[in-house]
């Protein structure tokens, strides 16, 4: 056997999928894409798979939108500019809009994740792409740190036309994805897209197999695919246009039938991954990253994530309590109490302000004293939270203007609630106060 060559991250390009319309995530996805919801204090959900590969050596990548992509655009022209920006090189970051095309299917919108890609699967026929021999499908809504490169180096060395990153799950999380059945060598014979439950007993894993103890496979019955696809560029265009010219979505339609006729390959991933994808799991993967010893965190010196560079100033805190929390740059909290919460950028908390287990977004823009004085004279509230108000168990969205004694608990513990003309949803028993909303003066939630 001759030794396989390092694989040069010059032949891969990535496409980062935009999502559908994030029904899951609303109201967040209300007026952005999925990518483009913040976490973390600082940082959106398009930041990490951007940053995985920019620190895996990946510097060809396409972003397909579709809804709501305003700020989704207005993030990335600011964050990966390649004038202003990190010098890319010969790389390109690319937004790729829904649009139309000749012909019939380019009059629809994109129909799912595989269909997305064939509309622009012309781009990887261009005399400028012949070089890339591999694509890499990508999701903007996971939370997580991979090296890229190990996934290709695996791939090629396996001799697959597909791999499909994958990850040991337990009972209680495997009717929330695809599941794979693989054989010793990692060859997956059978994928399961969200079975019901009869079926998924027979996706459990047998024995021990490459990778996985037989400790593992009795804690993580279950292989799970992370919706994270690497194809040989020539095998993805035959499988859209000519074999299955007619499936949408690669998870449920797609690999399923690639298993069956291509070598098809499973990566086991062994690192934090979290899947986005609703309101609770949304919340708890942000309050996670307050705990003491993080499954995930944002600052890992050699593979940090990028954000937008905002140039705020240091956030200046007055006489505080805060335990276990988050804080980010250009805050101005005063004499208040801040509880294993998140604490966004140019956020503003008054005297007397009691924030728990809460997830607060900050604002797009300071408001001066002057403004601030003028609109308290006149009654008004301005952005941020007023004067001895509580919060707990709670997700702010930007611009919120939040009054003075306000207290948002839900002590009826609702689990789901619609109250938009009020200024809040709520949840999984989560409010969500929406975005630019007004809570006025001794309101109760």
């Amino acid at each position: 056997m001759f030794p396989v060559p390092e694989v040069d991250p010059k032949t891969v390009a990535s496409i980062i999928l935009g999502g559908g319309a994030g029904t899951r995530l609303f109201p967040l996805t209300k007026t952005r894409a999925k990518p483009a919801v913040p976490i973390g204090g600082c940082y959106r959900l398009i930041d990490v798979p951007m940053s995985n590969c920019i620190n895996s050596g990946l510097n060809k990548i396409y972003i397909l939108t579709q809804f709501n992509s305003q700020s989704l655009n207005r993030h990335i022209a600011r964050t990966y500019n390649l004038g202003t920006g990190m010098n890319f090189g010969d790389g390109f970051v690319e937004v790729l809009a829904a649009t139309q095309t000749p012909g019939e299917s380019g009059k629809k919108w994109f129909q799912g994740t595989a269909d997305a890609v064939r509309q622009f699967a012309w781009l990887f026929e261009d005399a400028k792409h012949r070089n890339i021999e591999n694509i890499l499908i990508l999701c903007g809504d996971h939370l997580y740190r991979m090296d890229y490169m190990d996934f290709v180096q695996k791939h090629i060395s396996s001799g697959a036309d597909i791999s499909v990153s994958s990850l040991p799950v337990d009972d209680s999380r495997a009717s929330d994805f695809g599941l794979i059945k693989i054989d010793e060598s990692g060859r997956i014979k059978q994928f399961l897209e969200k079975p019901k439950a009869a079926d998924q007993i027979s996706m459990r894993v047998d024995a021990a197999i490459q990778g996985l103890s037989a400790q593992d496979v009795k804690r993580f019955p279950y292989i799970a695919s992370m919706g994270i696809y690497l194809f040989k560029t020539n095998v993805l265009l035959k499988l859209l246009r000519r074999d299955y010219p007619k499936a949408n979505d690669f998870g449920s339609e797609v690999i399923p039938m690639a298993a069956r006729d291509y070598h098809v390959q499973a990566y086991l991933f062994d690192g934090y991954w979290e899947d986005i994808g609703t309101i609770k799991s949304f919340f708890d993967a942000n309050l996670a990253l307050t705990d003491q010893n993080p499954k995930f965190h944002f600052y890992e010196p050699q593979k940090p994530i990028f954000t937008s560079p905002r140039y705020l100033p240091p956030t200046k805190i007055e006489k505080c309590q805060v335990i276990d929390s988050i804080i980010s740059h250009g805050c101005f909290l005063r004499e208040c109490s801040i509880q294993h919460s998140i604490v966004g950028v140019r956020s503003r908390l008054e005297y007397g302000v009691e924030l728990k287990d809460t997830m607060m977004m900050g604002a797009d823009y300071y408001q001066t004293e002057a403004e601030r004085a003028a609109f308290l004279a006149e009654g008004k509230v301005p952005i941020g939270v007023g004067r001895d108000t509580k919060i707990r168990n709670c997700i702010i969205d930007k611009n919120a203007r939040i009054g003075k004694n306000v207290v948002i608990a839900n002590k009826g513990n609702v689990t789901e609630a619609d109250r938009p003309s009020e200024g809040f949803y709520i949840r999984s028993g989560i409010t969500v106060i929406l975005k630019n909303s007004v809570i006025p003066d001794g309101s109760t939630i």
